[in-house]
Formats: structure tokens, sequence, C-alpha cells
């Protein structure tokens, strides 16, 4: 190469590095708290419009068998943040509340977060909402990868008292904020706000946008709740008046990347953290049970992807996939490979899959163990320990009966004894929780207000 060439590769080898930068997509990840399955227009629901979040779907990819690796908020976060089974890792359960978890509890050190990857990977990192994966300074956002941050660090939060618990309060980076705006609405402005800021950059960003709702208390406005005037149900109506609360944020948000110019370059997942608690009066149509369950209205949740003019639009995809796979596909997306000598993941990329590259199933399994209750998924069949009789096993051909009404296990003794093999194998590689259930605080400074309590704790939970 003479030198007038090399020296124009030296001028242009910047450029060529920005462009393509270019190409790499923004990420943002949606999460909704205690949604349930049938809680969403596009998922059927017939009393909860939903028009915003339902262009996900309409502009992208709809899993309707899309599953969290818990039935529980933090420990399918954990999942999400690492692309790892969270047994892997000993958090297996939520951790307690604010004012009594130890400083140990949370997401371990020794795992990698998406943020962290990506951000090494040259993206500007923030997260706007609930982190619910420690409390300790070692925990925070802002030690995991994140280099913006607003939200708070707890499993629950009061919708409109900001300081509802002395050590649990909403911050931005690591200092309280105090005043009195919705907190869903806030944590619409936020997200925009935070658009606004890198939708110059030379550099993409990565946005994980996490809702408090439509997790209790169940608490809306005037305004919201004016809309669903025919529900008569009291908790029902406020479970929809919150719900479009939160739709109106992801308007606004949708709304700012074609704004921006960013719309096709946005690569967009929206998920539940769980599937619906009966104390919230959620839907999880038609499947049976609830967060806190291994069944499938426990686990199998709303999950869409976006990403206009690369994905395609208004498609209905029925292979199984879970949130752990939304780690490894991001990292796809952005051009980002772990060090050789990473753990390894559990999630698969999905963008083969996607764009009809690999019509095969993304997985041959997938795995629960939450405490006492199990289940795994093979092919169709299911075999599952729940909550409400841990006493026995159930097995479910799921092809013909989602709504696991139909218990096979003693018509199919050699599936049920294959599937607990595999389950068993698979759980060789985990290891015991490091805490157990929390507790349910009490009252006193520090610990949630009285209509506060925890209503998400399991009916039926023993550390193994």
């Amino acid at each position: 190469m003479g030198k007038w060439a090399f020296a124009l590769v030296l001028v242009l080898s910047p450029l060529f590095a920005k462009a393509a930068d270019a190409k790499r997509p923004n990420i943002l990840i949606i999460v909704a708290d205690d949604q349930g399955y049938n809680d969403l227009g596009v998922q059927g629901s017939k009393d909860i419009p939903t028009p915003n979040i339902d262009t996900i779907a309409a502009n992208g990819i709809r899993f309707t068998n899309g599953y969290v690796s818990g039935p529980y908020c933090s420990p399918t976060r954990a999942g999400l943040m690492t692309g790892r089974y969270q047994t892997r890792f000993g958090h297996e359960f939520n951790p307690g509340g604010a004012a009594t978890t130890p400083a140990d509890v949370g997401l371990p050190p020794t795992e990698t977060t998406l943020a962290d990857r990506l951000q090494a990977g040259g993206y500007s990192t923030g997260m706007v909402g609930k982190w619910h994966l420690g409390y300790d300074p070692k925990f925070h956002p802002l030690k995991r990868g994140f280099q913006e941050y607003f939200g708070f660090l707890g499993g629950m939060h009061d919708y409109i008292d900001w300081e509802a618990e002395d050590h649990n309060r909403i911050l931005r980076g690591t200092q309280p904020v105090v005043e009195q705006t919705y907190l869903t609405d806030a944590f619409g402005r936020e997200a925009a706000a935070y658009i606004d800021r890198h939708k110059k950059q030379d550099k993409p960003f990565f946005l994980y946008w996490t809702f408090n709702a439509v997790h209790v208390p169940l608490e809306a406005t005037p305004t919201y709740m004016s809309r669903f005037e025919s529900i008569k149900d009291t908790r029902r109506r406020t479970l929809a008046a919150m719900t479009s609360a939160m739709d109106d944020a992801v308007g606004l948000i949708l709304a700012k990347l074609r704004e921006t110019g960013l719309e096709e370059d946005t690569l967009i997942f929206y998920i539940s953290d769980n599937g619906g608690p009966e104390a919230n009066a959620s839907n999880n149509f038609p499947l049976r049970g609830h967060k806190a369950q291994t069944l499938e209205g426990g686990v199998r949740v709303p999950w869409m992807v976006q990403w206009k003019g690369h994905l395609p639009a208004g498609k209905t995809d029925d292979r199984p996939v879970i949130q752990l796979d939304i780690h490894a596909t991001a990292l796809a997306a952005a051009g980002v490979t772990p060090p050789a000598d990473a753990k390894k993941l559990d999630g698969v990329n999905l963008l083969p899959y996607f764009t009809g590259g690999n019509s095969g199933r993304p997985h041959e399994a997938l795995y629960w163990r939450f405490g006492r209750q199990m289940a795994i998924r093979l092919g169709d069949w299911k075999l599952v320990r729940s909550s409400d009789d841990l006493s026995r096993q159930e097995l479910f051909d799921l092809s013909k009966d989602v709504g696991e009404a139909h218990d096979l296990s003693t018509q199919r003794p050699e599936k049920v004894k294959e599937l607990q093999a595999a389950w068993d194998k698979w759980d060789a590689e985990n290891v015991p929780a490091k805490w157990g259930p929390a507790a349910r605080p009490g009252k006193g400074k520090g610990k949630v207000k009285g209509k506060n309590k925890r209503a998400d704790q399991p009916p039926v939970q023993t550390k193994e």
C-alpha cells in the first residue's frame, strides 16, 4: 500500500467506525410488572384497550409462547440482566423489604449484566424504573453497567407518595427525588428525556425501562380512572387505569422515537416480569395459575419485539422463547461478543428466528425452579409441581391443553419419567438458593406503610 493510500485509511478509519456504530441499533427493553397474560388489547383483553403497546406487535412479532424464567419479580430480572437461569447463581427469590434486607442479598457482583456488556461494547446505558436486584451500594444500577439511573431499588413503590418508604426512595442516580407526579407518568417523562439526551450521540444507547405498574398498591389518578367508569369492580377498574397510564407512557416513547428519527434504528422488546397475581384483579386467561406459581399463568407472559425495517411486521410466532433470550439477542444485534472465558449464556440469539433464517425451535426445553415448585417444558409437554398441590406432579400436553386442565401423569408415566430426568440433569448444574423467601414486612419506621403491605409473596414456599 502506498503512503498516500495508507494515510487515507488512517483518516477514514474513524468515519468507518462511526458508520458501523450507526448501523447498530439502539436497544429498548420495556418490562411491565405483574401484568396478566390477557390484560393487553393485543392479547385479547376486551375491557382494557392498549393501543400504543399493541403497535409493538403490529409493527413486529408477538410470541404467544413467551416465557420468563421465574414466576416472581426479582428472579426474572436477574435472569434477564445476566442471560442465565437465576438458579445458576442462587437468585431464586425476591429480596426482602428495603429496611430489613441484608447487605449481601442482591444480584451477585460475580455476574455480568447486559448493561456491563453493552457499555463495554460502546453503548450509552441508562435505566428508568424498578430495579429490585439489591439495595446495598454494590448492587446499585450505577455499579452494574448503567451510566444513568432514575427509579427505585425495591420491589414495589407507592405511585403518588414519593416518600412512602424511608429506605426505598425515588432516586436520580443515588440522590432522593421528591415531587408529586404520578409515578408511571414520571417514568414516561424520564425515558423520553433520556432519548432526547442521546438522540444525537455518535454511539447507540441501551435503555432499560421497567415500570412498577401494575404491581400493587392499586393506585391511579382521577384522569385515568375516568376512562373506565363502565368497569364496576373497583380493583379491576384501578388496574385498567394503571394499565392505561402505562400505555400512554409507551405511546410517548414510541412517538419520541419517530420524532427523533430513531424508530427504525431501535430494537424494542416488551415483556411482563411474571404472570398476573390474584391481588390486583389481573386476567391470565386462558392460562391456569398466577404469579408465584410455575403453572402457565405464572410464567407465560406478553412477549413482543419490534425493529421496524429489519424484522417482519404483524407476525405471530408460536415457538417458545424466554426472557433470557433478550440478553443474547441484544448482544448479537449490537455486535458484542462476550469474552471466551465468560459464563455460558442460557439465552439464545433470536435474530435468525425473527427473520426466518431458522425455522426450528430456539429451545429444546425450558426449565423452572422456585423453592419446592418446579416445571419443565420439553417440546409441547410440560411437567409441573406448583403451589396448587406441592405433593404431586402434573403432566400436560400444551399443544392441546394450554389451560393445564387435564393431567396426563397417570396415563403417560414414561413421559413423566423422561421429563423428570431432563429436569434433574438441568438442576444438577444449579446452586442452592442464597436466601429464602422474604418475610412480610411489619410496622415501623422504614417498613412499608399499611396500604403498601406486600401482597406478592407465594402462598406456599419453603427454603430447600
